[in-house]
């Protein structure tokens, strides 16, 4: 199969294992690297071909499970390993900046975990990185990239719910953490808004674009950092949206669209492969089309987009570019001011 499509009226998504072929280093041998190497090896024509953490064992441990043949103790080796042509970096996002700016500096092109990095500074330094070394560099925002994105955004651009007026999606886990976790850590970035609250705010943005203004109101954890955020996000009348994100309950991490002559719903979870629905206008519920976007894993969408964009010689992707995570991030950084969290050594 060649791609993934709809129906004929619907835009297709080339398959991940038609894109070019790229060699992947990965800094932090965590959960979500996990996902990322299996995407890789399971749907791309791609090869993670070494690995780095802080802890050696770590990353040897790593390497064997996804029979990666080379792990290095700390990040600088991965920079001066040439087999290298791409980086994931999946450490924490208090290390985003430092990690991706060594490695775009090193010459390799860079796949940065959601959220980009801490603040829109740190997101511009990035971006300067790689500008300066002329590599490619992109948010790992994978939703942008998955099928049914496609279909929605497809569904819009036809006028098939006619004028959007407003978009609401919600993103809450409920997680029972210790006060030494990540997620609870300020000297780590933690909180709800940077893990959770992306997905929202860059789904409304794909669709709405920036907001002219942000009104969040939330609650902190024993911590310090942010544990639920709800935010409204200001559009010229009449278009509002929505966007919210917890760590303390399970919601139906559902996105919904809604326009003069239609809706578009979005099962949960939302950000991931999912079903979308498009809905009539009445007032009796009916689904006027539905496409099936559930996929495995998911992660190999984005990990193609690299591979393509690398070998065109592009250095941002035309999905995600630069100005998008700039244009997320600074709704994170607002509504996180908001609700009165700062992080130790910021700015």
């Amino acid at each position: 199969m060649s791609e993934v499509s709809a129906t004929s009226g619907q835009p297709a998504v080339p398959d991940p294992s038609a894109a070019p072929p790229l060699r992947w280093g990965i800094i932090g041998p965590g959960g979500i690297a996990n996902k990322f190497a299996e995407a890789v090896r399971d749907f791309t024509a791609g090869e993670v071909v070494a690995v780095s953490s802080r802890d050696e064992g770590r990353a040897r441990d790593f390497a064997g499970r996804h029979g990666i043949p080379r792990a290095y103790a700390g990040h600088d080796a991965l920079g001066a390993d040439d087999d290298v042509q791409a980086v994931y970096v999946a450490s924490p996002h208090s290390a985003h900046r430092e990690h991706a700016v060594a490695m775009a500096r090193a010459g390799k092109h860079v796949l940065v975990e959601k959220a980009l990095a801490r603040n829109v500074f740190e997101v511009d330094e990035i971006f300067a990185a790689a500008q300066g070394a002329g590599v490619f560099a992109m948010e790992a925002m994978w939703t942008r990239h998955l099928p049914h994105i496609a279909v929605v955004r497809q569904w819009i651009a036809e006028g098939r719910i006619g004028q959007v007026v407003t978009v609401a999606a919600d993103h809450g886990q409920s997680l029972d953490l210790g006060p030494e976790h990540r997620l609870k850590a300020p000297e780590l970035a933690g909180g709800a808004l940077l893990d959770l609250g992306v997905y929202p705010v860059a789904f409304v943005l794909d669709l709405l674009g920036s907001p002219t203004s942000v009104a969040a109101a939330g609650h902190l954890t024993e911590t310090g950092v942010d544990a639920s955020v709800a935010m409204t996000l200001g559009y010229p009348d009449p278009v509002f949206a929505q966007a919210s994100c917890t760590l303390k309950v399970k919601t139906p991490t559902t996105a919904v669209v809604c326009g003069t002559e239609g809706r578009i719903e979005l099962d949960g979870d939302f950000y991931g492969g999912t079903v979308a629905r498009l809905i009539g206008p009445g007032k009796v519920r009916q689904v006027v089309e539905e496409f099936d976007g559930r996929v495995a894993n998911g992660f190999q969408f984005e990990i193609a987009e690299v591979a393509r964009c690398v070998a065109a010689g592009c250095r941002e992707s035309a999905r995600m570019t630069w100005e998008d995570s700039r244009a997320v991030m600074r709704v994170l950084d607002e509504a996180r001011r908001q609700v009165g969290v700062r992080y130790p050594g910021e700015d």
